[in-house]
């Protein structure tokens, strides 16, 4: 397996940010082929010291790195990415790498 990681920072405005990435980014991200399962954290996101500066994490799962980079060469791939431009604007960390279960 191999996941990717989507690292949103905390937006200026939380419910404009939640209406659009439900509502558009969700379900383009959807359509990007190879995609096993896609999860986003709810509520805070936490840290040791407390209430951390990031808003939402997402993590979509692959079968492999291989699939990660077919998916975003694909043309759903890349218009996933190029949509962060239109609600992601306080930031976002993309992370992806092989994942096991220890």
């Amino acid at each position: 397996m191999a996941k990717l990681f989507a690292i949103y920072q905390q937006p200026a405005d939380t419910a404009v940010f939640d209406d659009y990435y439900f509502s558009k980014h969700v379900p383009l991200a959807k359509t990007i082929p190879g995609l096993r399962s896609y999860e986003v954290t709810r509520g805070d996101v936490m840290g040791m010291a407390g209430k951390h500066g990031v808003y939402l994490v997402a993590i979509l799962e692959f079968d492999s790195m291989a699939a990660i980079q077919t998916a975003m060469t694909s043309p759903q791939g890349q218009a996933t990415a190029a949509d962060l431009a239109n609600f992601a604007s306080a930031g976002v960390d993309v992370l992806m790498g092989e994942t096991r279960m220890v």
